[in-house]
């Protein structure tokens, strides 16, 4: 389960700690291990050749390995939001007072040497029940864990994991109480970009709206029809690439453009989120005119311009896919449309002798006049 023979670590109390030992017992991947050293002080850590990294606690590289091990620590509240703590490390932290500062029982298991499970708050029959509770009353030191248990539960609903009541009690204080807005819109995005890859994301949004705090970070959804947005998120293809961008795309098409935007700026969404975005909610707008268009053609035209599809090709794809759930039979039109437009090119009309607004007004009216034409004997 860990380093084995490793001279680095001779002579020290080593534990694997965390998502490892969650996950192992889940049957679910394991990806990074980390590790908690009890006992130990900093500097005898650096005698060992471990590199630190850690800026507001003691965290270290292993020389060969490169995974993080940590000296064992307790935090206690001093401000606001999840970065206000005062970290306390010492070699006489115990593994369990470790343990005690972690966000819920199924993530303060460890493991030992020898392979064996140290639970003191009883992490092990939890995960058996499908239980995502709070270690202690001190979850509600830290804002952070309220957008951590919805992820949890994206991560893991499908498996039949709920959130206790009386967690999700300690949630709806922390939003009560103000803590919640005390984070940071990067920290926000980071935990939902990480929900939105998840197995169940809308679990993630829906916890998030049943404890208040969707209404405080991402208010453009909280007043919305919150489960018509989740229907769409979820119509998302799996085989898409990057499926979160499409989710989080799909989740605001619906919405005007100031408050697409209102949403983005209050999660700092990166561009390629944005973009996705804008993209998704042409193309919702195309759906709709399609339907009682007088000219498809010209509805098309204005779809490709407004996506940018003349430049930006690879655009057409995942939009397609997206449409295709909804509607085949125009995503079958679009595409025959795209194909046959996309094969007339500026240089044609160059030979021909045309510049300026010409060229650009020519160009426009021969691929409006190919789809048109495809559309009909379609």
């Amino acid at each position: 389960m860990h380093a084995g023979n490793d001279s680095c670590l001779d002579g020290l109390e080593v534990y694997l700690v965390g998502g490892a030992v969650r996950d192992a017992r889940l049957g679910w991947p394991v990806g990074d291990r980390d590790w908690v050293v009890v006992g130990a002080s900093v500097e005898q850590m650096r005698q060992r050749g471990f590199q630190p990294v850690g800026r507001d606690f003691p965290v270290f590289l292993h020389p060969q390995t490169h995974e993080e091990y940590a000296l064992a620590r307790t935090e206690r509240k001093r401000g606001h939001g999840y970065t206000g703590f005062e970290v306390h490390a010492s070699p006489e932290v115990t593994l369990e007072a470790d343990l005690a500062r972690r966000d819920f029982t199924i993530n303060a298991m460890a493991e030992g040497a020898d392979g064996e499970l140290v639970d003191p708050y009883d992490g092990r029959a939890d995960l058996e029940a499908r239980l995502l509770r709070h270690v202690s009353p001190a979850f509600v030191e830290d804002p952070l864990r309220v957008l951590r248990a919805a992820r949890f539960l994206a991560r893991y609903r499908h498996l039949g994991f709920t959130i206790a009541g009386e967690t999700l009690a300690l949630m709806r204080q922390l939003v009560a109480g103000g803590e919640i807005a005390h984070l940071v819109a990067e920290r926000v995005w980071t935990e939902t970009e990480k929900a939105l890859a998840e197995a169940d994301p809308a679990a993630y949004f829906e916890t998030l709206h049943e404890c208040g705090a969707l209404a405080v970070l991402m208010p453009a959804l909280a007043d919305d029809t919150l489960s018509a947005a989740l229907a769409r998120l979820e119509s998302v293809p799996n085989d898409l690439a990057e499926p979160a961008v499409w989710r989080w795309a799909r989740l605001g098409e619906h919405l005007a453009a100031d408050d697409q935007r209102a949403l983005n700026d209050a999660v700092k969404a990166p561009n390629r989120y944005r973009d996705a975005m804008r993209q998704a909610a042409l193309t919702r707008e195309l759906r709709q005119r399609c339907d009682h268009a007088d000219s498809r053609a010209g509805e098309i035209m204005r779809w490709l311009d407004g996506i940018d599809a003349w430049r930006r090709p690879e655009r057409l794809d995942p939009l397609l896919a997206l449409i295709a759930h909804e509607a085949p039979a125009l995503a079958k039109d679009l595409a025959l449309a795209w194909r046959l437009a996309s094969q007339i090119l500026p240089q044609a009309l160059l030979d021909e002798g045309l510049r300026g607004p010409q060229l650009g007004q020519e160009l426009a009216r021969r691929r409006e006049q190919t789809i048109r034409e495809a559309l009909e004997t379609a």
